[in-house]
């Protein structure tokens, strides 16, 4: 029966893409080679940008594209960006930003998340530069990586809806396949300059979207988990936690809660954190994100109808959790609120809290306590005392008036609160 539902799906799908048309489905960066953005060049069809160049917020950007099994559709264009990013590397610290876009996205020039990532882009790089005049250091160069697959077959509405379910399968084969290989690599090129004692450490952060952060878990879950634990040769000491690069934050995330579930009993088994203890994973979803918060369980219902649930009571160092794994398999990791640790929600005038800035956040970190209130630009960090303070994994339930829906993931308010947060991971 199960078989018989999805096959139907798929037929209806099929049928309506021969109707209305389907979403591309060739690559849209064909030419290689790297290309300096100026009012009259937009560098459309090329893979490697350089924007505002000799300024203060100078940027790099490069596409790698990958299609609907998870392959590089054509590894020529990764192996380009790649060997540009090493030599970069090579020769001066970078701060590598990576994002993977989610539903109804591509990497079709005019994108609204390749606009909203460019500009972002550009706010870290003034940010670095301020950074590193203060300090009395050589800025670090900021380089971007926009992660391009099909995200959605259908692009004409309202059909484009119904590619809800086949996106999320997509999503799956995404992350399991080849963003693996190249996120390992793109953690290499930023290490390259760490062995040469540099006077300051490149350092690589990732963003996922909606399906793009189900991509983005599923390539890095595995192996967030191993540096964990890090069991590493002749290793006799406790050290802090390590993640996949310095910080991977996923935002409105498309991928079930009980996914999540091993990992928050990971850092709960371990019930203290070091002061320098950084954040490795952060998720961030909105309350008001209908997409996750109702599509994304409906569907469930249909695909785990035939599978055995069960109830489970854990009592990590103090800190209780009773989770049913039937919801927890429904919901996704931002909605199921047993597994959220943080909330998130705007500055009023009547609080008198700690104000976190690029100069004080690793203290203002290291000193929380249970419980602990921080305001961080415009917004207020509030942990929820269900895990223990330092936990380098926040799931952070997100105010509707940061976070307004699905989509709103570029807007100022949310952006300034990931940027302190890379800044509080990235800083040396």
């Amino acid at each position: 029966m199960k078989h018989i539902k999805a096959r139907a799906l798929q037929l209806f799908i099929v049928t309506a893409c021969l109707l209305s048309g389907c979403a591309s489905n060739e690559i849209y960066r064909s030419d290689y080679r790297p290309c300096d953005v100026t009012p009259g060049n937009a560098c459309e069809q090329n893979s490697q940008h350089t924007y505002n160049k000799g300024t203060d917020d100078e940027y790099t950007l490069g596409f790698v594209e990958i299609d609907d099994q998870g392959q590089m559709r054509d590894r020529k264009q990764m192996q380009a960006l790649l060997d540009t990013l090493y030599q970069k590397a090579a020769q001066e610290s970078i701060l590598l930003t990576v994002f993977v876009h989610g539903w109804h996205h591509n990497a079709r020039p005019g994108d609204s998340n390749i606009e909203s990532f460019k500009e972002n882009l550009a706010r870290i790089s003034k940010i670095e530069s301020q950074r590193a005049t203060d300090l009395g250091r050589p800025p670090r160069k900021i380089a971007g990586v926009y992660i391009g697959w099909r995200g959605e077959s259908i692009d004409v509405p309202p059909f484009n809806y119904l590619t809800f379910w086949d996106r999320k399968s997509t999503a799956q084969d995404v992350g399991y396949l080849g963003i693996t290989e190249l996120l390992i690599k793109l953690e290499e090129i930023a290490n390259v300059r760490n062995s040469m004692t540099p006077p300051i450490k490149s350092r690589l952060v990732v963003i996922g979207h909606s399906f793009g952060g189900a991509v983005v878990f599923s390539a890095t879950s595995q192996i967030l988990a191993s540096r964990f634990i890090d069991s590493r040769e002749n290793k006799g000491f406790t050290d802090t936690a390590k993640g996949f690069g310095d910080l991977v934050v996923l935002l409105n995330p498309a991928f079930e809660a009980l996914r999540y579930s091993p990992f928050y009993d990971l850092a709960q088994a371990r019930c203290s954190y070091f002061p320098e203890q950084v954040p490795r994973l952060a998720i961030l979803t909105s309350e008001a994100d209908d997409a996750t918060g109702i599509l994304f369980p409906m569907g469930r219902v249909f695909s785990t109808v035939f599978e055995t649930h069960h109830d489970i009571e854990r009592n990590e160092c103090k800190h209780l959790l009773s989770l049913d794994e039937g919801e927890a398999d429904r919901y996704t990791v931002g909605h199921y609120l047993p597994l959220i640790s943080h909330t998130l929600t705007p500055v009023t005038d009547e609080k008198n809290l700690q104000l976190a800035n690029y100069k004080n956040m690793k203290h203002i970190w290291s000193t929380q306590t249970p419980g602990n209130t921080t305001q961080y630009g415009s917004t207020v960090l509030t942990h929820l005392n269900k895990t223990n303070p330092r936990n380098p994994y926040l799931n952070i339930r997100v105010d509707e008036s940061i976070i307004a829906d699905h989509n709103d993931v570029f807007n100022e308010k949310v952006m300034e609160f990931i940027r302190l947060l890379i800044g509080l991971s990235t800083d040396d």
